[in-house]
């Protein structure tokens, strides 16, 4: 099940012409891609774009209305290899992905589709995650547009814009026979606001129709010699054509004065940060407008020079609002004056950050630096000081009041108590080298477990280890793979390369039940039903059909003790070859959102529903906290007692925990303490419970009254 359901929200993509669309900017994209008449949608669901693949899905019956094919695809690779039907064929197709890490697994699909070009409009959709929100390694996807001639389109982030962007990129798609890219960043992917509505459009051509139908031509083919030839027509033909076609079409838009002595120039994506940037230092008003001259770049690739040169035009300087390096944009610009033998200015990284994210502090001290520099007169007075720009706080005063929170697993997470097993074995046995991956597993670097020491790459964990695998070792390598990534790329690339080579590592496959760390989406090996795809089958099956031999399989990762014996078997046996554990528990936030609704609905029907509750007994905690130590679960923590005779705090479970139990039995298999307990809480008892009740609590009484007499006895003599 996904992190949430739009089935509702959906409803609103059967809007028809002239009504009004009112939603989140993720929504805006699927109501456009059916305004243009897609014929297929593809994609892999990863942040900022997770929804989109959710909205798709929940989409099912209105795009089966319009002979939309959509599918959730194994990759990013496999989703823009989709869009191979469209190279034949006039069918306008999308495929959608997170970047950078979807880009790079797209690239051979990508490098191959756009060397043939195609015949219908393909779109990728890139979720931009650069930047502080980011959980990737830091790219941008310019590189690859530049590298594989794919046209870029960065739109500013609103939903007219957003809606114009998708028609535009179908139109010169087809026009230049080229894919285009359209990057969306978090903020244009849930940006809220409205736009007037078009009727949906069932494509010209369907996939069945082309099925019926099939055509081919070897020219579109990427074999020699027609390979070499798609290099030239690259430069000579489709480039001029996207460029008549941003130009004449006016995708790049002009804001302010027409005259003055200094522009800016910007990606569509930086508009709203620049606008707001230029407010604060009152240059534009509530509405956006600004004397200041803005061009936006709504197609940052190809860049059109006449454009730019035009703009230029009388002014002394212009500011290049680029966020991230290399600054591709700022160097292009910069060759075009050269050439031109224009004497205008061009600054950007000058005045702002090299690379990270251009948030609305960094956009205001870049652009208040930019004018006061070269256009003082400008600004008003009391803004031209530069200790007069900016409201925000110190980062290192906020480091002083901010405790540091270092991101962990939630409260409940099955995954915690493989990591705390893995401490334990290597208490007994030593440190030994560990191969992180990508997915919530990846915490585990973290405190408390502080394990791992590289992640390469989605289903790459196992891969990564591989340069270990010597026989003249005295510890195995240990790896991690969650599901996902064991699907996405892990089964072949480091299972079936570890049976290939005959590693003699251990790979622990981390066996959630969903693609959780993207939202919750449904796997090949989920335990669900669902009604559009083909889940339920299990890991193991397809470890042994790679040839594994030594494969371990414990379901229930709450049970720490068997998690340490198989992990110190795997790691002690003679047996050689790559030793595979899988270890399943569903994970906890899909389980609370499948549960809970339930358990609530239970509740207030009045039915008998018991939910565990785990403490710890103040009386007989030590303040060791070495339960923290293996398990770091938000939910708990500790408590100071009002003892004068007891200096440290002790562990304490707050209202947040989900009773998984993990922490009592990490303190089991530690020999820690038995300090923690489990109390069952009874909604709506029954006769019984409360005759039970009642039993316990004069049972309790009566002794408690007997342990005083017995007190006040011996205290007399």
């Amino acid at each position: 099940m996904a992190e949430r359901s739009f089935a509702k929200e959906v409803e609103k993509l059967r809007l028809g012409a002239g009504e009004e669309f009112a939603g989140e900017g993720i929504l805006a994209i699927t109501k456009a891609l059916l305004q243009c008449g897609v014929g297929y949608v593809g994609g892999y669901q990863g942040a900022p774009i997770s929804h989109l693949m959710d909205v798709l899905a929940d989409a099912q019956d209105i795009l089966g209305e319009l002979g939309v094919h959509f599918e959730a695809s194994a990759s990013e690779a496999t989703a823009t290899a989709m869009l191979a039907a469209s190279v034949h064929y006039p069918i306008r197709g999308a495929a959608t992905f997170k970047s950078t890490v979807g880009t790079n697994v797209a690239s051979d699909a990508l490098a191959n589709l756009a060397s043939g070009g195609v015949t219908g409009g393909a779109l990728i959709i890139v979720g931009e995650d650069y930047g502080e929100g980011s959980s990737i390694m830091q790219e941008r996807s310019h590189a690859f547009a530049m590298k594989s001639q794919v046209w870029l389109l960065d739109p500013r982030p609103n939903l007219p814009s957003i809606v114009k962007a998708v028609e535009d990129g179908f139109e010169l798609s087809e026009i230049s026979n080229t894919p285009v890219m359209l990057q969306v960043r978090i903020r244009c992917c849930h940006v809220h606001g409205h736009f007037i509505a078009k009727d949906n459009k069932r494509p010209p051509m369907t996939v069945a129709d082309a099925l019926d139908a099939p055509r081919r031509d070897t020219g579109r083919i990427v074999l020699p010699p027609a390979s070499f030839l798609h290099e030239k027509e690259k430069v000579q033909k489709r480039w001029p054509a996207a460029v008549d076609f941003i130009r004449k079409n006016r995708i790049n838009e002009f804001f302010g004065s027409d005259h003055g002595s200094v522009g800016i120039v910007m990606q569509g994506g930086m508009y709203n940060s620049v606008i707001r940037a230029l407010q604060r230092l009152g240059l534009a008003d509530t509405y956006g407008d600004t004397d200041v001259p803005l061009y936006v770049l709504n197609a940052v690739y190809p860049l059109v020079d006449d454009e730019f040169l035009s703009f230029c035009e009388g002014q002394q300087s212009v500011l290049v609002v680029e966020e991230g390096q290399p600054n591709y944009i700022e160097q292009a610009f910069a060759s075009m004056l050269h050439k031109a033998g224009r004497g205008t200015r061009l600054v950007g990284k000058e005045h702002l950050p090299m690379a990270g994210e251009y948030t609305g502090q960094v956009m205001l001290d870049g652009i208040g630096a930019f004018l006061r520099a070269e256009a003082p007169h400008l600004l008003p007075g009391e803004v031209r000081a530069p200790n007069k720009v900016g409201d925000g706080v110190d980062t290192a005063d906020l480091i002083n009041v901010v405790p540091g929170r270092p991101p962990g697993f939630c409260v409940g997470c099955p995954e915690r108590p493989i990591f705390a097993a893995t401490k334990l074995v290597e208490q007994e046995l030593g440190k030994h080298h560990i191969a992180s991956d990508i997915g919530c597993h990846l915490f585990s670097i973290m405190p408390p477990f502080e394990l791992g020491a590289t992640t390469m790459g989605y289903g790459l964990g196992p891969a990564s280890a591989s340069a270990f695998n010597s026989p003249d070792a005295r510890h195995r390598s240990i790896s991690f793979v969650g599901d996902g990534g064991f699907w996405h790329n892990g089964l072949t690339s480091s299972i079936g390369n570890a049976v290939f080579n005959k590693n003699d590592g251990v790979i622990v496959i981390v066996d959630n039940f969903y693609s959780a760390a993207t939202g919750g989406q449904d796997i090949l090996s989920s335990r669900a039903g669902n009604k559009t795809k083909s889940t339920k089958h299990p890991i193991t099956e397809a470890v042994k059909g790679m040839g594994v031999k030594w494969l371990r399989h414990v379901d229930r990762t709450y049970d720490v003790t068997r998690m340490q014996d198989t992990l110190r078997e795997a790691l002690t046996t003679d047996e050689k070859g790559p030793k595979v554990i899988v270890a399943s528990s569903e994970c906890m936030l899909n389980r609370q959102r499948r549960e809970k609704p339930l358990v609530d609905k239970a509740i207030r029907g009045g039915e008998r529903v018991v939910k565990p509750k785990f403490g710890v007994d103040e009386d007989i905690c030590t303040g060791d906290h070495a339960c923290m130590r293996l398990s770091g679960c938000p939910s708990l923590s500790v408590k100071s007692l009002d003892d004068p005779l007891r200096d440290d705090p002790v562990a304490h479970i707050d209202q947040s925990c989900v009773g998984c139990g993990n922490c009592g039995e990490v303190a089991d298999a530690a020999v820690l303490c038995p300090s923690f307990y489990r109390a069952d809480v009874v909604h709506n008892p029954s006769r019984w419970d409360r005759f039970l009740e009642a039993a316990r609590r004069a049972a309790i009484s009566l002794l408690q009254r007997r342990r005083e007499s017995r007190r006040l006895t011996f205290a007399d003599a």
